[in-house]
């Protein structure tokens, strides 16, 4: 074979993007860094995950720099809303209450102090006030004179089919609930103003309900993250090592699992209550005793596929010991369903704490919970509704939180969705 003699001429160089052809353009990204990625493309689980850290540190630190306490009270401002209808006499202002009584406020709606009744006319149906020598006349006899009118009349049309009720009804309905009289003039509200001493108004003692929201938020929150932690630790554990030993071992420690999940968590926290009396620790046992056990379940079967992979195998020809084997190969490739399991157990410990308490087995007095906050407002929610439905808004906004978030972590610790 002749020598081929080689020239400059016979080389072209390549062109800049003939260069960067094969050359890799993306990061490679860990499981982990690839997990956080897709977790922040999901807008409505970033979302949540805010919402759950302003509720956290809105229940943990507010009530450290708030100027009323949960328990403190004052009766004469019990049951006022959010805002305020006030009225003026003579440049004063004051609200008057579901209870017809009046308070003096300032213009901007600040609470002053209840004003002192003159006179109680139970026989005419008002109360009368002293505003500056000025007389002020509440005058609720009218809707009460309508009421009585009405149910007299009800109670003959169950003797009398004949009798027609359209009329009192009517007149019910269109009955002025009150009237306020200063001197010759009726007075009306001349301005609706916001509670600037109670931002979110007060219950039925006169106690501050945005405090004892957040107060409320503590509990619930103290029990959900309680909850989750024992279940992560005790079903991780437990249902791990049943997985890995196998056999008559693993036989009866499921056995003990459904034994324990045979029993209602009603009837746990009713037991613990008869011996431990009311309070969130009860709660907190029998959640500690029910809930780590569909974490069991979960690990045991995650572990019941590993532990025939060769990596398992592997470590075992080497020597590893069953400690090792299971905390540093078998719960690391196990943390996506552990993790979306664990965060998925706080909203429903959450709605269990405050089940309970709202049938009473929970908090007792003057703690508050939001599941006792809904209880506490059964008795007046119809005239004061923003008492139950605060509370409640609390609930269905955390829970909700919670539960998208747990599926926006479950999507991005998806392997399947991994691009």
């Amino acid at each position: 074979m002749e020598n081929v003699k080689m020239s400059p001429d016979m080389w072209t160089p390549l062109e800049k993007h003939e260069k960067d052809a094969e050359k890799v353009s993306r990061q490679s990204l860990t499981f982990w860094q690839d997990v956080k990625r897709r977790l922040k493309e999901n807008k409505v689980a970033m979302v949540s995950l805010v919402a759950i850290v302003i509720v956290i540190l809105a229940c943990v630190f507010v009530p450290m720099f708030y100027p009323i306490t949960f328990e403190s009270q004052i009766l004469d401002f019990a049951n006022i809303g959010i805002m305020m209808d006030i009225y003026e006499v003579d440049g004063s202002y004051f609200y008057m209450n579901g209870e017809y009584y009046l308070i003096d406020v300032t213009s901007d709606g600040t609470l002053l102090k209840k004003h002192p009744l003159i006179k109680d006319d139970t026989t005419n149906k008002r109360y009368i006030y002293d505003f500056n020598g000025k007389e002020v006349i509440v005058d609720y006899s009218p809707y009460f004179n309508a009421k009585v009118e009405y149910m007299n009349l009800e109670k003959k049309a169950k003797k009398d089919s004949s009798i027609d009720l359209t009329e009192a009804k009517f007149n019910l309905d269109n009955a002025k609930k009150v009237e306020i009289k200063a001197g010759d003039q009726i007075l009306n509200p001349v301005d609706r103003v916001h509670n600037k001493t109670y931002i979110l108004g007060t219950d039925n003692l006169g106690r501050d309900m945005f405090i004892r929201i957040l107060h409320g938020g503590r509990i619930s929150l103290i029990v959900g993250f309680v909850a989750a932690f024992v279940n992560l630790i005790i079903g991780v554990l437990y249902g791990g090592i049943a997985g890995y030993v196998g056999g008559r071992a693993d036989n009866i420690m499921m056995r003990v699992v459904d034994v324990i999940s045979a029993i209602p968590t009603l009837l746990y926290v009713i037991l613990l209550m008869v011996v431990m009396g009311n309070g969130m620790m009860p709660i907190i046992i029998a959640l500690s005793i029910t809930y780590w056990l569909s974490m069991a379940r979960l690990v045991r079967g995650q572990v019941l596929g590993l532990k025939e992979q060769e990596f398992v195998l592997a470590a075992q020809s080497l020597g590893a010991s069953t400690k090792r084997i299971m905390l540093r190969h078998l719960v690391p490739n196990m943390m996506g369903p552990i993790m979306v399991s664990a965060t998925m157990q706080i909203p429903s410990a959450i709605f269990t704490e405050a089940f309970l308490s709202f049938v009473g087995l929970g908090v007792s007095a003057p703690q508050a919970s939001w599941g006792s906050l809904c209880n506490d407002a059964l008795l007046t929610y119809m005239t004061y509704p923003y008492q139950l439905f605060l509370p409640a808004l609390a609930i269905s906004i955390t829970i909700l939180a919670f539960n998208l978030f747990s599926d926006g972590l479950r999507d991005a610790l998806d392997p399947k969705q991994r691009k």
